[in-house]
């Protein structure tokens, strides 16, 4: 895969939040808003050493991408959620979330036009290329993850709303890829259970404009608490508090990859980023949605083969036998890995070790892919 020109097999990196410094969630994490906070430049300065210590952590293990570890709150529902809420004007008041995998989070309140009050990403690209010169990526939660959070009292219809966060969005975005960002990724982890009839038309929204990063969609089955939620089905109506024990036995869902694709080929992006292509079902099933619909010639597939959900750090020969199944169906020039999600819920040593296992069992892919070119 060609970055910054150069060709890169199986390029690496990790996706989402990464275990923040502690000094940083102590106090600064906290109150960081997005902006400078002139005439004062602690905060910059705060961020910047709190991103280039993520940055380091990315370095010292050999990832070849480097992201921006969303350092932007002590907490993952600060990083996910709220950070945006802030940024678009919201009222941080709000009833539980209707989704049963979030449902610990609160939604965000609009009782009026959403816009951008301020940087969203951009402090932190700056501070990710101040960071390191290595090919960077900066990530965003997703439009319909934000649409479906919010409590709206002011649009009157859901596609109004998300249209308006994602032309807020773009603002941001434009400007992010403006600084010369690799690689700009939008993470929408409700897709899997549900395409709304905007989603699409909201991402490319958020997005248009774009000249220089490449697109990614990160898609993966819930990480807030480390469990994937259940496929809704029609036991319950929307807005009913209903006994869980009470759905179906076996709702009408489809594979977990199935549910993906082909429907995200729709979307204005470069990479596709799946998590394990579909660990909900805990194996390589969902590789055959590709044999049914295969990657369109504009879109690479990015995988996850790090399980951010466990403890265990897996070794590199875990990691390079996942990679090799995944090479049964993606070409390796169109193939790159990841973690599954953030590792935000682990220990930071655990995740400097699994971070470090994606990188050594790339490498043993690698050799083997060499082996085989200089054997024919």
């Amino acid at each position: 895969m060609k970055i910054r020109g150069q060709d890169i097999p199986l390029p690496t990196s990790m996706v989402g939040n990464y275990p923040n410094p502690r000094w940083w969630d102590a106090t600064w994490a906290r109150h960081f808003k997005g902006d400078r906070e002139p005439p004062d430049s602690m905060s910059r300065e705060a961020l910047e050493d709190a991103v280039a210590a993520v940055v380091l952590d990315q370095e010292n293990a050999g990832l070849d991408i480097i992201t921006d570890g969303r350092v932007h709150g002590d907490n993952y529902a600060d990083t996910a959620v709220y950070h945006y809420f802030r940024r678009l004007g919201y009222d941080l008041r709000g009833n539980h979330l209707g989704f049963p995998i979030y449902s610990r989070l609160h939604s965000g309140t609009v009782e009026h036009e959403i816009r951008r009050h301020g940087a969203i990403m951009v402090e932190q690209a700056r501070a990710l290329k101040r960071a390191t010169s290595k090919p960077t990526k900066v990530q965003y939660t997703g439009v319909q993850v934000l649409a479906q959070c919010t409590n709206d009292l002011y649009y009157s219809n859901s596609r109004d709303r998300a249209l308006a966060i994602a032309k807020a969005m773009n603002e941001d975005i434009r400007e992010v890829d403006a600084l010369g960002v690799d690689f700009i990724q939008l993470d929408e982890f409700t897709w899997p259970y549900f395409f709304e009839d905007w989603a699409i038309e909201a991402f490319n929204t958020a997005v248009e404009g774009v000249k220089n990063a490449r697109i990614i969609v990160h898609v993966c089955w819930g990480n807030w608490g480390g469990t994937p939620a259940y496929y809704p089905d029609e036991t319950g109506t929307p807005g009913e508090i209903y006994d869980l024990t009470k759905r179906k036995e076996k709702a009408n869902a489809p594979a977990a990859t199935r549910s993906i694709v082909p429907k995200a080929y729709e979307a204005r992006i470069n990479v596709l980023n799946l998590e394990s292509c579909g660990r909900r079902v805990d194996d390589m099933s969902g590789l055959d949605a590709f044999k049914e619909f295969p990657l369109p010639d504009n879109i690479d597939f990015w995988a996850g083969v790090i399980d951010v959900k466990s403890t265990i750090t897996e070794t590199a020969a875990e990691v390079a036998d996942r990679i090799t199944a995944l090479l049964r169906v993606v070409p390796a020039d169109r193939l790159g890995v990841t973690t599954d999600c953030g590792l935000i819920l682990l220990q930071r040593y655990i995740a400097q070790d699994k971070i470090h296992a994606l990188v050594e069992g790339t490498k043993l892919v690698r050799e083997r892919l060499q082996q085989a070119v200089a054997a024919e």
